[in-house]
């Protein structure tokens, strides 16, 4: 006669219970080796194209490699050298510190004020999330296509000078003007097009998350819009502000596809276009100068820019703290 389940496991417990052990389940062998299966294929890809690329274009960087991904001899710190002393390079980060130190605080106003005009729309809120939204999904190199070869083309053809021209004005060449510079329009423009949605469902998404009582309680004590937005909206937004703020500095700092497409187009556009944030630089001199060593510094130089600029903002705005 063979003993039923729970009588087997009485018996384990009384056992274990006279030997003064519990039992232990055993492990599930077949579960663990299809976990492995499934994750190692990405484990693996994640260390080959992610850390060892990084590891080596750590090891270009010291060295000189012109032509190849081969390190021809060690130079240890003289391609950061150079980059710290070369005119272009510190131009290209004057540019991108300037472009986001304006296009941070305009996004970020753009996209809570769509957001709280959103959250508003009782009827068609789906709708106009969605449509805010399509921006972000468009691939940032068809969007700087269409504002150079149409929007922005220069010609009494183009959008804006046919618009201009309904207002009495004369066409304007917006990417080729550099006094004053018009380009900053193109560029602006575009990534606002591109980037306003994303960050606007990132807001709606904290103003939902606002207790309705609150606005109920100081509409009750008289509070006007303005003071509920400021005393309410504002405070119960802030983690997710702190956020938004952080992820457009980074993007900021990433600044390239806009530059490249709108100004250039092609390998050597650093070297013509009116302005160029290091992206762009650093692209121009890895594969059209094909100084991999150089581009390899650039690339951890912005990094750790953009590092040291994020732990700051993150100190300044109270990243992380309860209260």
């Amino acid at each position: 006669m063979t003993l039923s389940t729970p009588t087997r496991w009485a018996g384990a417990v009384r056992a274990s219970a006279r030997t003064g052990r519990r039992p232990r389940p055993r492990t599930d062998r077949s579960a663990l080796g299809a976990f492995a299966v499934l994750t190692a294929p990405m484990v693996f890809g994640l260390g080959l194209f992610k850390y060892v690329a990084i590891g080596w274009s750590l090891l270009l960087s010291l060295g000189e490699a012109r032509g190849t991904l081969d390190p021809t001899r060690w130079v240890g710190l003289d391609n950061y050298r150079f980059l710290l002393a070369d005119p272009g390079f510190r131009d290209s980060l004057l540019t991108v510190v300037l472009f986001t130190l304006f296009i941070v605080p305009v996004t970020f106003a753009a996209s809570l004020a769509l957001a709280v005009l959103v959250n508003q729309v009782r009827r068609g809120r789906a709708f106009f999330r969605t449509a805010f939204l399509v921006p972000a999904a468009v691939s940032y190199v068809a969007a700087a296509l269409v504002w150079r070869m149409a929007l922005f083309n220069g010609l009494p053809s183009g959008i804006a000078n046919t618009l201009g021209g309904l207002l009495g004005l004369d066409p304007v060449p917006w990417i080729a003007t550099q006094h004053p510079p018009l380009y900053w329009i193109v560029l602006i423009t575009l990534r606002l097009w591109l980037q306003v949605g994303l960050y606007m469902v990132l807001f709606l998404a904290g103003l939902q998350a606002i207790p309705p009582q609150l606005y109920e309680a100081a509409a009750i004590d008289g509070a006007s819009g303005w003071r509920m937005f400021r005393h309410i909206t504002l405070p119960m937004l802030r983690n997710t502000s702190v956020a938004v703020l952080l992820l457009m500095t980074i993007a900021g700092f990433q600044a390239f596809d806009e530059f490249y497409n709108v100004f250039s187009g092609g390998l050597g556009g650093s070297h013509t276009a009116p302005v160029h944030p290091p992206l762009v630089y650093l692209y121009d001199i890895a594969l059209g100068d094909q100084n991999y060593g150089l581009g390899s510094a650039g690339a951890f130089l912005l990094t750790l820019l953009i590092v040291a600029v994020t732990l700051l903002q993150g100190r300044i705005t109270g990243l992380g703290r309860k209260d």
